[in-house]
């Protein structure tokens, strides 16, 4: 029963962490044609692909910043419960 209990414990961990973890999905670059015809004709849609994609990189880096923070702490936690379990092991009689 006691390491039924340790994997169940351990799956309910993960789900928690990927339930928690930070979404930052990758952004699409714009597509700039290679023909200056296309580009003069299509400038002001380009120029405003370029502007939403810099305007939400921005926003992108906060989010990957935030799941670093994230990453870091609970790597710390996961970090000192598994020196508690192996202080648990030593501690226990054989």
């Amino acid at each position: 029963m006691g390491l039924g209990l340790v994997m169940l414990c351990a799956a309910a961990s993960s789900l928690q962490a990927q339930s928690h973890a930070g979404i930052c999905p990758p952004l699409t670059r714009p597509l700039l044609p290679s023909d200056d015809r296309l580009m003069r004709e299509f400038a002001d849609l380009l120029r405003d692909e370029f502007e939403q994609y810099l305007s939400e990189v921005t926003e992108y880096f906060n989010c990957l910043d935030e799941e670093r923070d994230r990453a870091w702490r609970e790597a710390a936690e996961v970090t000192a419960q598994y020196g508690a379990f192996l202080e648990a092991l030593r501690a226990a009689p054989p």
